[in-house]
């Protein structure tokens, strides 16, 4: 146990470092060696933990965002869940606008993607319960991953954009469009669905 706990501190401290140099230098620009200088470390402490640097970016930020999102009740708090990720996007802006410009829009998304498929999820099974209108697994699917996408791109829209927003009253547009566009998808899916239904001769 006391061993998993010094790694985990020597994990965090690596991700801090570079943390730092993120503020200062393009991701392509940072060496493993400045970071363990930076923490006084050998390379061979830093290979045990991590393969290379995007191997590092990428525990961080798993650590950073899907590991505390996992704390909220996904399903009866989505609202709670959106405003801390758009927190962390406002407190960590130039981090990510770092991660979009050397690893590309579809590499951030990816980051996002776990805890934000998981929200929509629970917000899906949410509708089911409240307007009795389930669906089958292949169509949730497919909706939760088109609601996924579109929650994506106004998540990293908002980290891109120069221009100040109301995070209050955007997280509400968020929640209440989804929840809307919820309804009638799946009110008109099982209407389909009924429509399918063979007759009785």
């Amino acid at each position: 146990m006391e061993q998993r706990v010094t790694s985990l501190n020597t994990k965090k401290m690596i991700a801090a470092s570079l943390k730092r140099s993120m503020m200062h230098k393009p991701l392509s620009k940072i060496t493993v060696s400045e970071i363990v200088a930076d923490c006084g470390i050998n390379r061979k402490t830093f290979y045990y933990h991590f393969e290379d640097i995007p191997d590092l970016l990428k525990w961080m930020l798993e650590q950073e965002t899907i590991e505390i999102v996992r704390q909220f009740d996904l399903v009866k708090d989505p609202e709670a869940v959106i405003a801390f990720v758009l927190n962390y996007v406002e407190q960590n802006k130039h981090m990510l606008q770092c991660v979009h410009d050397s690893m590309g829009r579809d590499e951030l998304r990816r980051f996002f993607r776990k805890d934000i498929f998981a929200l929509v999820m629970g917000l899906i099974q949410e509708a089911e319960s409240l307007y009795g209108a389930g669906a089958d697994a292949e169509y949730k699917e497919f909706l939760c991953d088109f609601l996924t996408n579109a929650l994506e791109g106004q998540i990293i829209e908002v980290l891109r954009t120069k221009k100040p927003y109301d995070k209050e009253k955007f997280s509400k547009y968020l929640i209440s469009t989804m929840r809307s566009t919820l309804h009638a998808a799946l009110l008109e899916h099982a209407t389909s669905q009924q429509d399918a239904l063979p007759m009785d001769t």
